[in-house]
């Protein structure tokens, strides 16, 4: 009699689909059909390109030689329960046909799977049975030379991550993370590895709340650069520049600040799905993770600040320039009155028959004129 509680195959040893996987095939079916036309084939393979990365088979710790097909390697992990055997399979943006047939094989949930292949989630983590659901925010700084109004500063993508109890798959959106070095480093780590899926989830996470500390650390002296700019003697700062990097530091804020949620559950003393020796790495995690919110916060506070004191100058710039032009016109209408008087054309005015008459009122206005500057000009209004 065969064993209830191993996995049905077919009769090229592959594990047949669960029949709740069925609402995966029909949700696929729909993301790839036209809307006027005929509906594709859930298993018809990417044009051109598979979104595998990578995949293999960890045994006790040891990544197992060979290259694997997904559906074997998870048969294989299966069977080796026991010595602590799991796979861990890397996409790179699928498209909706790849990602269908994974699902059917690995058992996973169409909300999860719609999630995985389109990019832009807020970080989360849900349970849909056996499997954990985690998705992480990516980010990277690719800010060069000087901050203009339309200038990148921060690059997001996405990492989201299935890890069930003998397998884990991480799917890669955009390059701001590359998973690589972490499966080499980890591979690295018998001691950790050999803890399960879950040490993977740490991996993951720990690298992209490292970057998010790199990020920050970056965007500060950018901060730094933009805020001695504003208050500089002879500023010409932006305030396109300014509010382009406060653009920049929201878009960073949403990748960073709702990961706090998912973290505090994985490090719950009541989740019995993270091994306790990987939840003590979580909190580690969490540590840098709330450091990195608490910058986050601080540099949302000082740029608003600088905004405020860009605005301020401007209105001081502008009161400056009124004062200016107060200045020339009083000046400019002591010779508009003396000209307008003289211009009458009355007959009997004073002076009018006088030799040195024009002589004496052309000088008589430039003094005035000068008197005047002279004032405004110890006054600060010139």
């Amino acid at each position: 009699m065969a064993d209830e509680g191993a996995p049905r195959t077919d009769g090229a040893g592959r594990p047949l689909a669960r029949t709740w996987t069925a609402p995966v095939r029909r949700a696929m079916t729909r993301m790839l059909s036209p809307v006027d036309g005929p509906a594709r084939h859930e298993h018809a393979p990417p044009s051109g390109r598979s979104a595998i990365v990578d995949c293999a088979l960890y045994i006790d710790g040891e990544r197992q030689p060979g290259e694997w097909q997904y559906a074997e390697a998870l048969a294989a992990a299966r069977r080796e329960r026991q010595r602590h055997a799991f796979v861990w399979l890397g996409l790179h943006e699928p498209d909706a046909a790849e990602m269908a047939d994974i699902a059917e094989t690995y058992g996973l949930h169409e909300l999860a799977v719609e999630d995985a292949v389109k990019a832009g989630q807020r970080p989360k983590l849900e349970q849909f049975g056996e499997v954990s659901s985690l998705v992480l925010r990516t980010a990277r700084y690719v800010g060069k030379g000087e901050l203009t109004e339309t200038s990148e500063v921060v690059e997001t993508g996405q990492v989201m991550l299935f890890i069930g109890p003998a397998f884990v798959i991480t799917v890669r959106h955009g390059d701001a993370c590359r998973l690589t070095p972490v499966r080499a480093n980890l591979e690295s780590k018998q001691d950790l590895l050999i803890q399960g899926p879950w040490s993977v989830a740490y991996a993951v996470t720990d690298r992209v709340v490292d970057l998010y500390v790199e990020v920050a650390d970056q965007v500060e002296v950018d901060l730094d650069l933009l805020e001695a700019e504003v208050f500089a003697r002879n500023s010409h700062g932006s305030i396109q520049q300014i509010y382009q990097m406060k653009r920049e530091l929201v878009e960073f804020k949403r990748a960073v600040v709702p990961l706090q949620r998912p973290l505090i559950t994985l490090t719950a003393q009541v989740n019995r799905d993270v091994p306790k020796e990987i939840r003590r790495y979580f909190r580690d995690v969490q540590d840098h993770l709330t450091r990195t919110v608490e910058q986050i916060n601080s540099y949302d506070d000082l740029l608003n600040s600088v905004l405020q004191a860009r605005l301020a100058q401007v209105t001081v710039d502008q009161n400056n320039d009124m004062r200016k032009i107060a200045a020339w016109a009083a000046i400019a209408a002591v010779w508009t009155a003396i000209a307008g008087i003289y211009g009458m054309n009355f007959k009997h005015m004073p002076e009018l028959g006088w030799t040195y008459g024009y002589p004496v009122v052309f000088a008589l206005m430039v003094s005035i004129s000068l008197g005047l500057y002279r004032f405004f000009r110890r006054n600060g209004w010139l």
